[in-house]
C-alpha cells in the first residue's frame, strides 16, 4: 500500500463521512460487517453485535424475535471448534470471534445492547456461515424497513438481497471486509453504498 494509496484511501472515507446524515443508527448484523461500518463512519457502537458472528440460521431466529432474545442472559458453552469463546443465548449460538476472554464478550454485548435504537434499526446478513435458501426467504420476510443480505449470486427473488460479485464460485460471500485486488484501496464491502442505505432512515 503506496502513499497515494493511503491518501486516497483516507479521503474516500472522509467522503462518506460527510455524506452521512444519520448518525444514530443501530446497525444489527451477523458478523463484522455493521462493525467496521461504524468504524470507518467513526460512530459510537449502538449495537451489541459487535466482534462476533452467528450461523446465519440462527442469526435469522434471532433477527425474528429480536427484544425477546436481547432480554435473554447469555450462557457460557464450550463449542470445541473454535479456540475464542462462545455462548448460547436462548437456542442461539454466538461466536465471539474477537474477544479473548467469555466475561469480556458478554460485558460488551449488555453494554451496548442498553444502545439500541429501536426506531432506527439496519440489518445486515450474508449468504455464508451456513445459510440455507430457506433463510434467505425468511431474511427477506422479516418486518424490518431496512435490511440487506450480501450474496454472492444475484437472487432477484430476495428483494433484500444484493450481490457481490467476486465469490460466485465459493459458494457464498466470502469476507467482505478484505481488499480487492486494485489500485485503488476498496473492500468488496465497498460495492454496497452503505451511505444511501443507512440515509433511508425515514424512508
Amino acid at each position: 500500500m503506496n502513499i497515494i494509496q493511503r491518501i486516497e484511501w483516507r479521503l474516500y472515507k472522509n467522503r462518506k463521512k460527510r455524506k452521512l446524515k444519520n448518525h444514530d443508527m443501530t446497525i444489527i448484523s451477523s458478523n463484522c460487517n455493521g462493525e467496521f461500518i461504524y468504524y470507518d463512519m467513526g460512530l459510537k457502537f449502538m449495537s451489541p453485535t459487535i466482534n462476533l458472528s452467528f450461523d446465519m440460521n440462527d442469526y435469522v431466529k434471532f433477527l425474528s424475535n429480536l427484544k425477546w432474545y436481547l432480554e435473554q442472559e447469555i450462557v457460557e458453552y464450550n463449542d470445541e471448534r473454535f479456540d475464542y469463546p462462545t455462548g448460547m443465548l436462548g437456542d442461539i449460538e454466538i461466536r465471539f470471534n474477537h474477544y479473548s476472554t467469555f466475561d469480556e464478550a458478554v460485558s460488551k454485548w449488555n453494554e451496548r445492547k442498553k444502545r439500541v435504537n429501536w426506531d432506527n434499526l439496519y440489518i445486515l446478513g450474508i449468504d455464508g456461515d451456513n445459510c440455507t435458501y430457506e433463510s434467505m426467504v425468511k431474511f427477506d420476510q422479516l418486518p424490518f424497513k431496512n435490511k440487506v443480505i450480501f450474496t454472492h449470486k444475484p437472487y432477484p427473488e430476495i428483494k433484500s438481497s444484493f450481490y457481490i460479485p467476486g465469490f460466485e464460485d465459493n459458494g457464498s460471500v466470502g469476507v467482505l471486509l478484505y481488499f480487492k485486488k486494485q489500485f485503488f484501496i476498496r473492500r468488496y464491502l465497498d460495492d454496497f453504498d452503505y451511505i444511501s442505505f443507512l440515509n433511508r432512515k425515514d424512508s
